[in-house]
């Protein structure tokens, strides 16, 4: 008895192996760019008197922060930097959480501040679908 395509199954085996594994990191890494990207916008467009609602962001994966922080960052490049380093250890399936737990978050979300009168969150979620399109190209090219 002969086996037609004998030897092929296993290199074939190879391949879709080494496909699941390219694109299980190819999606890791997608997340983690949309993830730094949500949290850059936020934090860019999050209005600026003393610095303090810009250094509050605080990222957490699986459950979200829960307390507000005593950091200011008027400019929020170091809150920008904290979120791109942790954020390196994201991987696909892990839930992300960008929270502020200020008590005038919301009101400024909500117009309080003419810096940001149609709020930071709400900007953001409008180019959701445009951020995940440009990291997939940028991933997969």
């Amino acid at each position: 008895m002969t086996t037609r395509y004998g030897g092929l199954q296993g290199d074939f085996a190879l391949s879709l192996m080494r496909f699941r594994d390219q694109t299980l990191d190819d999606m890791d890494e997608i997340f983690r760019r949309v993830v730094i990207e949500i949290g850059s916008t936020v934090i860019r467009l999050s209005p600026v008197d003393t610095g303090r609602f810009r250094g509050n962001w605080q990222f957490t994966v699986d459950e979200p922060a829960s307390a507000s922080l005593d950091n200011y960052d008027k400019t929020g490049h170091d809150t920008i930097a904290r979120l791109v380093a942790d954020a390196q250890h994201l991987t696909f399936g892990q839930t992300a959480y960008l929270v502020n737990n200020l008590v005038y978050g919301i009101p400024l979300e909500y117009g309080h501040s003419n810096q940001a009168p149609t709020g930071m969150v709400r900007i953001t979620l409008d180019g959701f679908n445009q951020m995940i399109d440009e990291a997939v190209r940028e991933v997969t090219q």
